[in-house]
């Protein structure tokens, strides 16, 4: 008989840093396991890198000590950046004008659950 695996999520929010730039790197980690994904982290020059590896700690973390899980055993399950706020600012342009400028902003989620690799 099959058993329910128990998945684990950390999120970060508000993280000053467009969904797309960071989507790109979780597309890396997705499906790997921990150690492996800490690994890319570590080695990819992206400065979504830092803020991934952070909630995929916090992910591990939420799995060993709120449900007893075996770390060596978690693998990424999932993951994504959804859109956050927008902050809007103005630039000043020639002859009077402005340009509009928006900072962008992202919540990260990641999910490991634990698979025999």
């Amino acid at each position: 008989m099959a058993t329910k695996t128990q998945s684990v999520t950390a999120r970060v929010k508000y993280v000053r840093m467009t969904p797309n730039k960071v989507r790109f790197v979780l597309n890396l980690i997705r499906g790997k396991h921990v150690d492996e994904a800490r690994r890319v982290l570590q080695f990819t020059p992206k400065a979504a890198c830092h803020e991934i590896l952070k909630v995929l700690n916090a992910a591990v973390a939420n799995a060993e000590n709120t449900y007893n899980l075996d770390p060596d055993t978690l693998v990424v399950a999932a993951c994504w950046a959804d859109e956050g706020p927008t902050l809007k600012r103005w630039q000043p342009r020639a002859l009077g004008r402005a340009y509009k400028v928006l900072k962008r902003t992202s919540h990260i989620t990641v999910v490991v659950e634990p698979r025999e690799v």
